[in-house]
């Protein structure tokens, strides 16, 4: 299930923000923060799992017709396909009205999923 992100997850957020490989200075995940803080149309959520634990981190940008998903970075026991389209599909489940597109760093995991969710419609 994906919370959006409030302060007091902040060092949650920073603890799996730092997995992602431009962020593993500490300054850097503080800076990432600050802005997804201080722009109306950059969101972060944080995706729990089945236990309840806060499992992952994805980070949006929303577009007037689509989401562009920046950033998705996931516990190392929890990261799998599965695992990520889980939190892509109730990212798109959110936005119902949007496509989900990534960034630069994002689209080969978005294209997979992409390609899972025709495979699953067949």
């Amino acid at each position: 299930m994906l919370f959006k992100y409030k302060n007091d997850y902040e060092k949650i957020a920073m603890g799996f923000l730092s997995f992602i490989p431009d962020l593993k200075e500490v300054s850097h995940v503080q800076s990432e923060l600050a802005f997804y803080n201080n722009d109306d149309q950059h969101i972060l959520y944080l995706w729990q799992n089945e236990a309840g634990d806060f499992a992952g981190i994805v980070g949006i940008e929303l577009g007037t017709d689509y989401i562009l998903v920046r950033h998705i970075s996931l516990n190392p026991s929890e990261r799998s396909d599965h695992r990520f389209y889980e939190v892509l599909d109730e990212l798109a489940a959110m936005y119902p009205k949007s496509r989900v597109m990534g960034s630069l760093d994002t689209a080969a995991l978005i294209a997979k999923w992409e390609q899972h969710q025709t495979k699953e419609m067949d």
